[in-house]
């Protein structure tokens, strides 16, 4: 909500996202009237009790400000809170972790029915892991600041997101141009299972990652043109006969798997392209017939439906309490 108010980015399209998040958290009326909006959101979730309800409050957001952070202290950061003139956070400081204290206590007033979900931005700190082939001591430290993070914003959230790649690694080396730097290999997995265990020891909290690209390596639909773009991640979490590769991230502390594309034009479970069954000459091996005219050749419907068809396997330590801020019922 935040990067696409005024006078941020909706006023200046060209604006980078980065730049329009900071304007928009030093603008009075747009701080005003967001804090209004998550009322009023919080009002209405209320009158749905019996519906789960997440918040998953300004993916990115967090990462982007993080990166303005001095020595990983949200308190340092500016954010418009108790200057905005609104009742119920006049006391709030007018930083970062006012601006987290402000949600908590909207939700604690209104909807102690809905979770709250914090996001960490593996790339937050300004430094990248995959990119540079981090050691495990970088990845160690890297968790710890975001921890660190995460721990002064002084609002324990119920959970926290995180996110593999909001584009398939093809769509980003046939679009982009990025020379395959988007691709994981093994090692990258087990960097990002370390800086997510690290993350949640450090905090407390359990993950959901979402972003999961739908692109595959094994379908003849997958040939890195339009919808039809490669990954490994689906792969690599569900086409794992032994479940070691779910199994490492559910000990990490994830507790669900988000698919879905962040842009148009990216694989997709259904015929999003409008091409029907769509089987071209193999490239890097890739020589499975499409499954139907999904545009992954209907991989993860498989692979889902096996999954399942074998049994979900439950979180690590499902029953426990999680973290919550005081006075709203435990959430098990």
């Amino acid at each position: 909500m935040i990067v696409q108010s005024a006078p941020g980015r909706a006023d200046a399209p060209g604006a980078a996202e980065p730049e329009a998040v900071r304007l928009n958290l030093a603008t009075p009326s747009t701080m005003a009237a967001y804090y209004a909006d998550l009322r009023v959101f919080f009002e209405r979730a209320a009158t749905l009790p019996e519906i789960p309800t997440i918040l998953h409050v300004e993916p990115d957001l967090w990462g982007f400000a993080h990166q303005r952070a001095q020595n990983d202290d949200a308190s340092t950061v500016p954010v418009l809170v108790g200057s905005t003139g609104l009742a119920e956070v006049a006391d709030l400081p007018d930083t970062l972790a006012g601006f987290a204290q402000a949600v908590t206590r909207l939700r604690d007033r209104y909807a102690p029915n809905v979770l709250l979900a914090y996001h960490l931005s593996a790339w937050g700190t300004g430094d990248d892991i995959f990119l540079s082939d981090a050691r495990d001591d970088a990845v160690d430290r890297i968790a710890d600041r975001s921890a660190r993070f995460y721990r002064s914003l002084g609002a324990p959230f119920d959970l926290a997101f995180s996110e593999f790649s909001d584009r398939d690694a093809g769509f980003k080396e046939h679009v982009y141009g990025d020379r395959g730097r988007a691709w994981w290999d093994a090692a990258d997995f087990t960097r990002h299972v370390r800086l997510l265990a690290g993350f949640v020891e450090g905090t407390g909290a359990r993950l959901v990652l979402w972003q999961i690209p739908y692109g595959n390596t094994k379908m003849r639909a997958q040939n890195n043109t339009r919808g039809h773009y490669q990954d490994n991640r689906v792969e690599w979490l569900l086409d794992d006969p032994a479940r070691g590769h779910l199994g490492e991230y559910l000990d990490a502390g994830v507790i669900a798997f988000l698919f879905g594309g962040g842009a148009g034009d990216v694989s997709c479970p259904g015929d999003q392209v409008g091409d029907g069954v769509t089987d071209p000459a193999p490239i890097n091996g890739n020589d499975r017939p499409s499954l139907s005219a999904d545009d992954d050749g209907g991989y993860f419907r498989e692979r889902a439906a096996a999954y399942y068809a074998a049994g979900p396997l439950p979180p690590v330590g499902e029953g426990c309490t999680m973290w919550h801020t005081n006075d709203v019922p435990d959430r098990r």
